[in-house]
C-alpha cells in the first residue's frame, strides 16, 4: 500500500507511461503487475480517498488513468528534447539495455528500459560524438558507424534517457538475422566482406582510443545488397584502459572482462573473432583457424584490428584469388 505522498511522487515524476509501468509488453504476468500497480495507486489517489478539495491528488489521478490507458493500449507517446518532439509507438526491437522505436522523420529512438542504466546511454552519446569528429576528417569511415541526431540530455531522476539515431531500417538486417537465415553457417566468401568491414570499423574506433565492448551479432548491421556494415550498439563503449560500466549475461566476454579487468582494443578483437567462428560454416577450416589465432587468453597476445586487416586480405587472396564482388542475399521466407 502506498501513502498519498508516495503515490503523488511516483505519478508526478513519470514523464511517460513506461517510466511508471515499465516497458510495454504482451507478457501476461507483466501486464498483471502493471494493473496491480495502477489499482494500488488509483485507490490512494481516488477522490473518495483524498476528499473533494485535494486538487493535486485529483490531477494525479487523472494523469495516472491516462498513463495506464496509454501503456495498455499502445497509444503513441511523445518524447521531447530541447529542440524536437518524437512520437513513438510500439518497439520494433529489444536490445540488451534499451528498446528501439520508430519515429516520424524518420528516426530510430533508443530508450533505456531502466533509469539506473542512463549512464550507459550517456557513454554512447560521447562515443558517437567522438566518432563523428573522427570521421569528419576520415570520411571514408563514416558509413561504418551510426549517426547521432539528438538526445534526451539530462533527465529528471527516475526518468529514462533516450537517443535519436539516423534509421538503418531499409535493407538492413543484423548479423543475428544472417545467422538465423544460414543455420549451417556462411560460405567463407560471403563472410569475408562482412568481416573486412567490421575490422575497418573497429580499427577506426581503436585509433581514437575507443573500445566498443559489445561486438555481437545483434550489434552488427548488415546491408546484404550493398555489402554495407554498420557497427551499432555503443552503449557499452569506454575509453581504452577502463573497465566496462556494465555487462550483459547474453554476451560471451573475453577473459579480461570476466575477471573484471580493464578492457583494450584487444577485447574487441577477441569478440569479433568469437563472432566469426559463430557465423562461419564448420568446413571453413582456414578462416576458422585465423579466427582462433585471435583468441589468445592474454590480451597482449592478440593482433591489432588494423594489422589483422592486411593479414586477412592475404588469406583471402590465397584462398580465393583476386577480389571480386559476390552478390549476397538472405533466403526469402519459406525457402
Amino acid at each position: 500500500m502506498f501513502t498519498t505522498a508516495e503515490a503523488l511522487d511516483l505519478v508526478e515524476r513519470a514523464a511517460t507511461a513506461e517510466a511508471l509501468f515499465g516497458p510495454r509488453t504482451t507478457d501476461p504476468d507483466q501486464r498483471k503487475q502493471a494493473r496491480r500497480l495502477y489499482h494500488a495507486l488509483a485507490s490512494v489517489l481516488h477522490p473518495d480517498a483524498v476528499g473533494p478539495d485535494d486538487t493535486r491528488a485529483h490531477a494525479a489521478s487523472a494523469t495516472l488513468t491516462r498513463l495506464h490507458h496509454e501503456w495498455s493500449n499502445g497509444t503513441t507517446v511523445e518524447l521531447r528534447t530541447r529542440t524536437a518532439v518524437y512520437r513513438v509507438g510500439e518497439p520494433f526491437a529489444v536490445g540488451s539495455i534499451a528498446n528501439l522505436y520508430e519515429a516520424d522523420g524518420p528516426y530510430v529512438v533508443k530508450v533505456v528500459r531502466n533509469p539506473a542504466l542512463n549512464p550507459l546511454l550517456h557513454g554512447e552519446w560521447q562515443a558517437l560524438r567522438e566518432l563523428e569528429r573522427f570521421t569528419d576528417v576520415n570520411q571514408w569511415l563514416r558509413p561504418f558507424y551510426p549517426r547521432l541526431l539528438d538526445t534526451s540530455g539530462d533527465v529528471a531522476q527516475g526518468s529514462r534517457a533516450f537517443t535519436v539515431l539516423d534509421p538503418l531500417r531499409d535493407g538492413f538486417v543484423t548479423l543475428a538475422d544472417v545467422r538465423r537465415a544460414f543455420p549451417d553457417g556462411l560460405d567463407g566468401r560471403d563472410y569475408a566482406w562482412m568481416h573486412r568491414r567490421l575490422l575497418k570499423a573497429l580499427a577506426g574506433a581503436h585509433r581514437i582510443g575507443l573500445v566498443h565492448g559489445a561486438v555481437t551479432a545483434d550489434n552488427v548491421m548488415v546491408h546484404p545488397e550493398q555489402h554495407g556494415i554498420v557497427l551499432a550498439g555503443w552503449s557499452f563503449a569506454v575509453e581504452e584502459g577502463q573497465r566496462l560500466l556494465a555487462t550483459s549475461r547474453a554476451i560471451a566476454y573475453p577473459p579480461e572482462v570476466e575477471a573484471g579487468r580493464p578492457v583494450t582494443a584487444a577485447t574487441d578483437v577477441h569478440m569479433a573473432h568469437t563472432l566469426m567462428l559463430d557465423l562461419l560454416a564448420h568446413d571453413e577450416h582456414r578462416q576458422r583457424a585465423f579466427a582462433n589465432g585471435c583468441l589468445q587468453e592474454q590480451p597482449g597476445g592478440r593482433p591489432d584490428a588494423a594489422d589483422l586487416l592486411g593479414e586477412y586480405d592475404d588469406l583471402l587472396e590465397d584462398l580465393y584469388g583476386a577480389r571480386r564482388f559476390r552478390p549476397f542475399a538472405l533466403p526469402k521466407t519459406g525457402e
